[in-house]
């Protein structure tokens, strides 16, 4: 988690070190204090200790994303559409391979996007930090220089592009024809997917102390979802970009600014008639589509990605401590606090197990009945940032260094005595 003010210089970018220092920081000052006589021990993370290793995972291909996102804040994960993975650096590449043997398929350098770098020039960064996302045989991604590019999905070839006002930080949103974009300034813009012709945009208001993370857009039902940096739900009609409800689910608390910092940056998972969301401090809470009206809500904090698998959600705290809570009532079902302080990334379901990556670049699958650390693989040592890919019951994680696995969960056989 990273503390971003909109006045300051907003291209300055902070390394992972000074990521997991504020985290810990910032989930220090979001509990309760220790007393003088008692050492405070919240904010030390958690060594891996032996497990019972219940299989060994398969990684069936390897490759690499150029440079990855390197230490700095990223967003960027691998995704799956029309039987290819796309990936990119922050740098500029964007790659495609083929899903089953992950052989290249093509790779453009977005930060030459007209081909006008001579041999002589240095490489300026493309600053790729939002998706890429694919619909209507294409594949999009943004940049923290406010860019959206659209590229062929089975070329590379760039379609279009686009800018908006802002960094582009989560990714954008494709559905209906239309491509929505959520800066970091708080300008949300729609284009039309197959020209980029703009289509509408609206101003949100930004706090001057916020995460430095937006909320990916979500379209559904006609509407655009988003999560807000004031700790609210919002939804705008697709066609026009006209606001229709909002819900607030944060809570500010504290006496400090920090204290009451309060964004809802991941992503809102609709499920059926509801949506849920979960703020950086506050609370995770169920939303009727419809109205808005808030059906439930439990205090839990995070500005990871939950996922929701039938009738439970999976939800990594700020802390790293992973939950499954009852999608219907909102009551916990099990907790696992055995990767705290490790930058745990959102959680991701294939078949019975929840995975998560850490800073150290180690894949963990817990059990989705107990939540027991049943399995672990290490990617990469360079730490892994974002939420798994689960496709197809294979799972696809990107470490900071750009490597890139598609690792296979075998099928546990259980035998009667």
């Amino acid at each position: 988690m990273v503390l971003f003010n909109k006045q300051a210089d907003q291209s300055v970018l902070t390394n992972y070190k000074n990521i997991l220092a504020v985290l810990l920081l910032s989930s220090t000052l979001f509990s309760c204090s220790s007393t003088d006589e008692e050492e405070d021990t919240s904010n030390l993370v958690a060594e891996l200790t032996e497990i019972n290793q219940q299989f060994e995972p398969n990684v069936l291909w390897e490759k690499s994303v150029g440079d990855g996102s390197g230490n700095y804040f990223s967003r960027l994960k691998p995704i799956v559409a029309y039987d290819t993975v796309y990936s990119a650096s922050r740098a500029g590449d964007v790659v495609a391979f083929d899903v089953k043997t992950g052989k290249q398929l093509w790779k453009v350098d977005l930060s030459d996007v007209n081909n006008e770098r001579s041999f002589w020039d240095n490489r300026l960064p493309a600053l790729l930090a939002g998706g890429p996302v694919a619909g209507l045989n294409k594949v999009f991604v943004g940049s923290e220089n406010g860019k959206i590019y659209a590229l062929d999905a089975k070329s590379g070839e760039l379609v279009w592009q686009a800018d908006i006002k802002g960094e582009i930080i989560s990714a954008p949103a494709v559905d209906s024809g239309v491509v929505v974009v959520n800066s970091a300034s708080g300008i949300m813009k729609a284009f039309n997917a197959n020209d980029g012709e703009e289509l509408w945009k609206i101003e949100q208001d930004v706090p001057a102390l916020t995460l430095r993370g937006i909320s990916q857009p979500v379209i559904a039902s006609g509407g655009v979802i988003v999560g807000t940096g004031k700790g609210g739900v919002n939804i705008y009609l697709l066609n026009k970009g006209q606001q229709g409800w909002s819900t607030e689910i944060g809570e500010p608390t504290g006496s400090t600014e920090l204290e009451r910092v309060i964004d809802v940056d991941t992503s809102p998972v609709v499920f059926g008639d509801k949506i849920y969301a979960v703020s950086s401090r506050g609370n995770l809470a169920a939303i009727e589509l419809k109205s808005g009206r808030v059906v439930w809500k439990r205090q839990y904090s995070s500005y990871r990605q939950i996922s929701i698998y039938r009738n439970t959600i999976f939800l990594t705290n700020l802390r790293g401590h992973v939950y499954a809570i009852d999608r219907v009532n909102g009551i916990e079902r099990w907790s696992n606090l055995a990767l705290a302080n490790r930058g745990v990334t959102g959680p991701a379901v294939i078949d019975n197990y929840v995975v998560v990556g850490d800073f150290e670049g180690y894949l963990h699958w817990l059990d989705q009945e107990s939540g027991e650390i049943v399995a672990r693989h290490e990617v990469d040592s360079s730490g892994i940032h974002a939420t798994p890919t689960v496709v197809n019951n294979v799972l696809y994680s990107q470490s900071r260094n750009g490597d890139l696995q598609a690792i296979e969960t075998p099928k546990i056989v259980v035998t009667e005595k």
